[in-house]
């Protein structure tokens, strides 16, 4: 089973029809040039590369620009489209007076399975005091947060928000919560290392803002800048699969994962299995919770 854990479903057609909303995604995303697409197509790429599911992440930015770059209720609503193929999750713009209620719907109500944040694009410290309810929501739901971690291309995005030693202090602080920090954290690889290394609870994405070619930036960030066998000795448990598409497309990231000749049962844990654990769904494979 391959599941792409990082996703940005704005382009999907059944919540595009707003020309307005949709040139806010653009803007705020920072990307122009694609179009909408309807289900089938979503589903037929899924197939082509034999994704079995992928998550779709929203964000909410209230009180940046008074937008959302996807709303929880669109996630929803694309969820009950193919609830077999799509894993929602939830977004809360933390400076929003009425956070932890948003939250509670999302998760209570709607369904949806995890939280995504954003730091540089919303602003904020991961160790704000002001983040403490919403992570305690996530506990009390048993949900994962997905965060962005390291640089963003999207505008208006500053990287100090996001470098990952700021994670830190929440994976000491709630070290029952699981949390993603999306691509690798790049270019701050070796924090993001040291922190998987450190704390069971932290968990990070292959969804790396490559430059060049997928596999060459592979290739450089995890056999020459990580050790050539960190991943297989030392985090085979850690890293899962994600694209961060539209940005960036399996049909170039998967082939360059599989070209980098791991062994089959690490590879089987990135492309599918250490999501699992990540979502929850494999709880025997949480050992620091026993």
């Amino acid at each position: 089973m391959i599941i792409d854990v990082h996703t940005h479903p704005i382009f999907h057609k059944a919540i595009s029809d707003d020309k307005q909303v949709l040139d806010y995604r653009k803007k705020e995303f920072g990307i122009f040039k694609q179009s909408p697409s309807p289900l089938e197509s979503v589903l037929q790429e899924m197939d082509y590369m034999n994704i079995s599911r992928s998550i779709l992440l929203p964000l909410d930015l209230t009180t940046q620009s008074a937008g959302w770059i996807v709303s929880n209720e669109e996630v929803k609503q694309l969820v009950d489209l193919a609830p077999d193929r799509f894993i929602g999750f939830a977004s809360v713009d933390p400076h929003r007076n009425d956070a932890v209620e948003v939250l509670d719907y999302a998760f209570r109500e709607l369904g949806l399975k995890g939280l995504k944040l954003h730091p540089s694009k919303q602003k904020f410290y991961p160790g704000d005091d002001k983040l403490k309810p919403i992570y305690e929501k996530c506990l009390e739901f048993d949900k994962p947060i997905l965060f962005h971690a390291g640089m963003s291309w999207e505008p208006d995005a500053p990287s100090k928000y996001a470098q990952p030693v700021n994670f830190e202090e929440v994976a000491i602080a709630y070290p029952e919560l699981r949390i993603c920090l999306a691509h690798f954290g790049w270019p701050w690889v070796h924090e993001t290392v040291m922190l998987l290394l450190k704390y069971p609870n932290v968990f990070t994405d292959t969804s790396l803002l490559h430059m060049d070619n997928a596999l060459d930036f592979y290739r450089q960030v995890f056999k020459t800048n990580m050790g050539p066998l960190w991943i297989e000795r030392n985090l085979n448990d850690k890293v899962m699969f994600g694209t961060n598409s539209p940005r960036f497309k399996a049909k170039r990231l998967l082939p360059a994962l599989e070209a980098m000749e791991f062994r089959p049962k690490t590879l089987q844990k990135i492309l599918g299995g250490n999501a699992q654990v990540f979502l929850g769904e494999r709880r025997n494979d949480r050992p620091w919770l026993n």
